[in-house]
């Protein structure tokens, strides 16, 4: 018997997709028209990628930068670690990718697709040199652009990380940097966008404010993701008792790429031994995890409490604390 597509699955496939792409559109927006605007700094493959803007003097496209680097990424990590990542991981960097470029083209003045940059300086009456990248709200404020550009960058991730997605970057070095020495994902975030922001130093168009302005957005950013994800916990721990918990344990292992382990439990009211499957995962992933959950068993018993603090094999190592 073949597989059949029925239509509530292709709807919630078209669902995870779409806010995807709209969670990348404001990743983009975020770093396009308020971060590449205010001239802060910023980490990861994006933040590399403005780096390398401004020292081609604005000739390299953002959008083909990032794209660029997340591929050598993804290919130095498949021939590492093994060609197993996600669709997803794949599609939100080319959407994301496509987005910034054209959003740059659109946004900049002087620009013969730059249809957005032309109705904004006639607009607000603005005198701004051909090459500009306008300010979309016209803050005149640094600091806002910079706090709103991490906001809507935040808001983009955090949906893409809620269906199952990555905007590849600093996840693709942080799966090769663990290949051969363990190392906590927060740690190495931390340090790797603090090199890249400090970096920034050396550039005249940003200098020390702009750097500033960057590790506030960084801050903004992670504050946002953390919200939107529910709390700033690293990591969550999943009970779930269910009538098969063979097929919970191996659709969790399976289809969400998470570890399960079985408990041996009875329930006090009814004097009936049971099991119960808890999964330990990153905050990111739970959603991913509770759709498996409901895919095998919709009626399935769970709880879901923060934990502080998670050592061992695809987690933290207990000696990097």
């Amino acid at each position: 018997m073949g597989i059949s597509l029925n239509r509530p699955s292709l709807l919630t496939i078209f669902k995870e997709y779409s806010l995807m792409a709209f969670g990348m559109f404001l990743y983009s927006f975020g770093w396009l028209c308020c971060i590449l605007p205010a001239d802060a700094a910023g980490g990861g493959a994006t933040g590399l990628s403005l780096l390398i803007y401004h020292l081609s003097g604005g000739v390299v496209s953002i959008g083909t930068m990032v794209l660029i680097i997340n591929a050598i990424l993804l290919v130095i990590a498949g021939f590492v670690v093994g060609w197993n990542f996600g669709v997803k991981t794949i599609y939100c960097v080319v959407v994301m990718s496509v987005i910034m470029h054209f959003l740059q083209v659109w946004c900049t003045v002087g620009n013969a697709g730059g249809w957005i940059a032309d109705m904004i300086v006639a607009r607000d009456g603005l005198s701004l040199e051909p090459g500009t990248i306008v300010d979309i709200f016209n803050l005149d404020n640094r600091l806002l652009s910079a706090i709103l550009g991490g906001i809507c960058s935040g808001v983009g991730v955090a949906l893409c990380f809620q269906q199952g997605g990555s905007t590849g970057g600093s996840d693709i070095v942080v799966m090769i940097v663990n290949k051969f020495h363990t190392i906590s994902y927060g740690k190495f975030i931390r340090y790797t966008d603090g090199v890249i922001i400090s970096s920034a130093l050396l550039l005249p168009e940003i200098g020390i404010d702009g750097v500033i302005y960057g590790f506030v957005m960084v801050a903004v950013f992670s504050y946002t993701v953390d919200m939107i994800l529910s709390g700033n916990q690293q990591s969550n721990q999943i009970f779930i008792i269910c009538k098969d918990y063979k097929a919970m344990a191996d659709a969790i292992n399976s289809q969400a790429k998470r570890g399960a382990t079985v408990i041996d439990s009875i329930g006090w009211y009814s004097k009936g031994e049971s099991k119960i499957v808890m999964c330990v995962c990153r905050k990111r992933d739970q959603a991913m995890v509770l759709k498996v959950v409901n895919k095998v068993d919709p009626e399935a018993f769970i709880t879901i409490g923060s934990v502080m603090g998670v050592y061992g094999k695809g987690f933290d190592a207990l000696n990097k604390v």
